[in-house]
């Protein structure tokens, strides 16, 4: 049996539907998916955990409030990490949660 884990990043225009691959491994399959915000990412991050998903790794464009979103989303179940900058690059130099919360 796989791991199977995802990465969810976040950022303006993505289209979970489009904007989704999956790396497959002999040992894991990395699910990779982008949303727009954070209720969006919610959604996939249950879609995940429902296909059996045990991990979820966040982008750095998540602020701890985004990250503690997606933890209740998924429930305990799931592990939840993030890669962190404490402002984003790619978003002016802002956190998720102030583009997003």
């Amino acid at each position: 049996m796989k791991f199977e884990c995802a990465f969810i990043y976040v950022g303006p225009d993505c289209d979970p539907a489009k904007d989704r691959a999956v790396i497959e491994g002999e040992k894991v399959n990395m699910n990779v998916i982008g949303c727009t915000n954070y209720a969006q990412a919610e959604e996939i991050a249950k879609e995940m955990a429902a296909k059996g998903c045990s991990a979820v790794e966040l982008c750095a464009g998540f602020g701890n409030d985004g990250i503690a979103r997606i933890k209740k989303a998924v429930g305990p179940g799931v592990a939840v990490g993030a890669v962190k900058f404490d402002f984003h690059p790619a978003f002016g130099f802002k956190s998720g949660d102030e583009l997003f919360g």
